[in-house]
């Protein structure tokens, strides 16, 4: 098969993974559609929230495998794993362009209606996966977003400061005076567009934080409360 076609049918395969609403299977598996409780997102946040802790942790990890296996696969199957340095910025683009569609398939999953989540859960799976520059950059936001979290309790806060350090720690990384990662500059690009993307899909946990109207992670919702129809929400 060309090689061109067989990346294409990757990124496509991956978008199609990433469309599959594990929160809305969870909550419809316990007879809850979770689009009309808490938040109304189908995102773990809100199935930990209506549902507890355990559902909260099932729907994380698998948000996030379904975007770090599409990814990983891309690597695996591009030679992309194991090599030193991309062999031209151009095919470097096309990983991070199977690191991206699961995330766009969670917020826009074909399966129900190009709504969905916020992507954090998927993008981090996703990010693991592309070696070293984003596994690293990754890991430096998993960090910022517990540490942060355990502070204040605020998952939407958490969320966006962690998306924040993402193209700071890319850029340190790729720019940096070593020049280890040079030939992997694409990555800084991306991981702007997805902080912003992340942090535009919270403006209104962000908001409602700074109005001191935020819930905080832990805090209990009523069984039967309607989801606040917040734009950041659909």
């Amino acid at each position: 098969m060309d090689p061109m076609l067989t990346r294409a049918l990757l990124i496509l395969a991956g978008y199609i993974a990433g469309s599959i609403p594990f929160g809305l299977l969870i909550a419809k598996s316990k007879g809850v559609d979770i689009r009309k409780h808490g938040s109304g997102n189908i995102g773990a946040t809100n199935v930990g929230r209506v549902l507890g802790k355990q559902f909260f942790v099932l729907c994380f990890i698998l948000d996030a495998l379904k975007g770090a296996i599409p990814t990983l696969t891309f690597g695996l199957v591009t030679g992309m794993i194991g090599a030193d340095e991309p062999d031209s910025p151009g095919m470097y683009w096309w990983w991070l362009a199977a690191m991206v569609a699961p995330v766009v398939g969670h917020m826009f999953s074909v399966f129900i209606g190009f709504k969905g989540g916020k992507g954090v859960a998927t993008g981090l799976g996703s990010l693991l996966s592309v070696f070293p520059v984003m596994t690293i950059a990754a890991g430096v936001a998993l960090a910022v977003f517990l540490t942060t979290l355990k502070l204040w309790r605020y998952v939407g806060l958490s969320s966006s400061l962690a998306a924040l350090s993402l193209p700071i720690t890319t850029s340190v990384l790729v720019f940096g005076a070593r020049g280890e990662f040079s030939g992997s500059w694409p990555a800084a690009v991306v991981a702007g567009a997805l902080a912003a993307v992340v942090i535009v899909k919270h403006r209104g946990n962000l908001q409602r934080t700074f109005a001191g109207t935020e819930p905080k992670a832990g805090s209990a919702r009523s069984e039967h409360e309607k989801p606040a129809q917040h734009s950041d929400d659909r």
